[in-house]
């Protein structure tokens, strides 16, 4: 009965080692090859180099702005999810829906109003940083590869900041987008054709409002966090931050 009862406890105590087991298979080898698994196999651990060199730990030369960007980003997520559960897609129903938010829900001022200038601050450091990368040559061998996702990135800021300039549906947000798809007719041959399928038709309405809205929140954050995690990787791979050539 004791034993029994001994037995029962043990595999209550045991049962969440044997979840985790059950999830994250390892095993077969020696304690070095166990500890070198949990290693090679851990994210945060592969984040940066083993080393770096001192100058790229210098706030004079990074400015910080990749970080900075980063956060503003994480932040732009946080506040975009929490504004999801307050906006209505829909011509009818948006800007009362900014409305609602500022003078019916709770601190819901304060939170479209932290979307808003971290988009806006976004937008600026992404800027800031392509800038800083150009001016120390950090562009340079081995790391062409990067600043072009780099440059992906920028453009993918600034389309995420256009998309969602339209979902207050004000007479700013309006005109806006209005003026801003007509200049897309101006790309040659298939300038009319862009214009079209951005806003779903020929002018700005439910459709353009719909597109835009899906393409905000779904299409570009998805290619935007896939573009982070690449630039991440390549800067590990890269050795790191760049620094002074002659340093």
């Amino acid at each position: 009965m004791n034993k029994a009862t001994y037995s029962l406890a043990e595999s209550i105590k045991l049962l969440p080692v044997n979840i985790r087991n059950s999830v994250i298979r390892r095993g077969g080898g020696s304690e070095d090859q166990e500890r070198a698994s949990v290693v090679f196999g851990n994210l945060f651990l592969h984040l940066h180099p083993v080393r770096v060199h001192l100058n790229t730990l210098r706030l004079g030369y990074t400015l910080g702005l990749g970080l900075i960007s980063f956060y503003l980003l994480v932040i732009l997520i946080i506040s975009g999810i929490l504004l999801m559960f307050y906006y209505i897609p829909s011509i009818d129903m948006a800007y009362n829906s900014m409305l609602d938010l500022e003078f019916a829900v709770s601190f819901g001022v304060v939170l479209r109003n932290m979307h808003r200038w971290a988009a806006h601050a976004m937008v600026a450091f992404v800027f800031f940083h392509m800038c800083r990368v150009f001016y120390t040559a950090s562009y340079k061998s081995p790391r062409e590869f990067n600043w072009v996702v780099g440059v992906c990135l920028l453009l993918l800021t600034l389309f995420l900041s256009f998309t969602g300039y339209l979902l207050p549906w004000d007479q700013l947000a309006f005109w806006a987008i209005t003026v801003g798809t007509n200049i897309v007719t101006y790309v040659p041959w298939i300038g009319d054709e862009l214009r079209y399928l951005m806003l779903g038709g020929t002018e700005v309405g439910q459709m353009a409002l719909l597109r835009f809205y899906v393409l905000h929140i779904a299409v570009l954050p998805m290619v935007m966090a896939a573009l982070v995690g690449v630039h991440f990787w390549r800067i590990r791979k890269d050795g790191g931050l760049s620094r002074p050539l002659d340093n």
